[in-house]
């Protein structure tokens, strides 16, 4: 490969600009395994990146993008081979590695996961860091005790890419769900992922004292700020609460109260730094038990790699349901 497109981030005279760029593969941070990519999506925090809205890089300038799924080209490690089909999320890409929107991409072997069987290479991205960071959830919550028999789980944020595909693989785990959300018009589009009650964000009583009544078994929350805070108060005994983004706002005013009196755990869920074998535990379980049911309804849409530099004000916006999948060659 001489040349091949890429979408950079920069930083120029104390501004985010990001572009379409041919570069070489010697423009990439090092890495052991050289992959052709073919699928990558946009995230949230792939918007704030590419954008400027948030301080997502730590160093410029770098390839955006925080997933890739291809085909390896070549490894200096010797357990990836030519022609296998590997995905990564998370592991600093778009932070400090360029990451998965060109066309190759260079890469730590420790952070390139083989394709489970089971999936390929478009279904790998649907799921992407989203469903990754769901299914992490899951799993800590069920390692904690969480069963589906203890009673409503309670997702927030519901209709982005982590909630709709936590709504899906609970519900299929047998778990009722309760889907929040701010859009009425996502209503039937959660209840077709299999959420039992949908309760709309401004209808919500989150009350004020340290406990208020407890209603669900357990939680994974997407906002952060006021509803984490009605959650605290709300999860019955020995509930999980699984807390994973901060749309709304990073503040959690609550007590030590429901940690101490109903048992309650709060489990930050951090899908970039997941030891290695627990990552690989993760992308068996999505291949199988854990596996999205919905991933057509799910992926709202497929783009082409020109059209990416147009696609992110819609994630800043909260205009976006679902996931987006990134079609990067072939």
């Amino acid at each position: 490969m001489q040349s091949f497109r890429a979408f950079r981030i920069h930083q120029e005279a104390g501004k985010i600009v990001s572009r379409m760029e041919t570069i070489g593969l010697n423009d990439l941070a090092e890495g052991e395994v050289v992959v052709k990519v073919r699928y990558s999506t946009i995230n949230y925090k792939d918007a704030l990146a590419a954008t400027g809205a948030g301080k997502i890089l730590r160093r410029y300038p770098l390839v955006g993008g925080i997933d890739l799924a291809g085909e390896v080209v070549s490894s200096s490690d010797p357990q990836f081979q030519p022609g296998q089909k590997v995905l990564v999320t998370g592991s600093e890409l778009s932070e400090t590695r360029d990451g998965g929107y060109a066309e190759y991409a260079r890469l730590k072997s420790d952070s390139v996961v083989p394709i489970p069987s089971g999936l390929d290479e478009f279904q790998a991205m649907a799921i992407g860091t989203a469903g990754y960071t769901a299914a992490l959830a899951v799993h800590r919550m069920e390692q904690n005790g969480q069963q589906p028999d203890g009673g409503d789980i309670v997702v927030t944020g519901a209709t982005g890419g982590v909630g709709s595909i936590a709504v899906d693989m609970l519900a299929a785990r047998g778990y009722s769900v309760v889907a929040v959300t701010g859009k009425q018009s996502s209503v039937d589009y959660l209840q077709r992922l299999g959420a039992a009650r949908v309760l709309l964000r401004d209808q919500i009583n989150t009350g004020s004292r340290p406990l208020e009544e407890a209603q669900f078994a357990g939680a994974i929350d997407n906002v952060g700020g006021e509803l984490l805070t009605w959650l605290t108060r709300t999860v019955k005994f020995w509930g999980n609460i699984a807390s994973i983004g901060l749309a709304a706002s990073p503040e959690l005013k609550t007590t030590v109260m429901p940690f101490i009196l109903r048992g309650v755990s709060l489990l930050g869920i951090n899908s970039v730094y997941t030891p290695r074998p627990l990552r690989l535990q993760v992308w068996q379980r999505l291949a199988t038990d854990l596996k999205p049911r919905h991933l057509d309804s799910i992926v709202t849409r497929t783009i082409a790699f020109e059209q990416l530099p147009g696609a992110f004000d819609g994630y800043l916006q909260a205009g976006v349901t679902g996931r987006t999948v990134v079609r990067i060659a072939g």
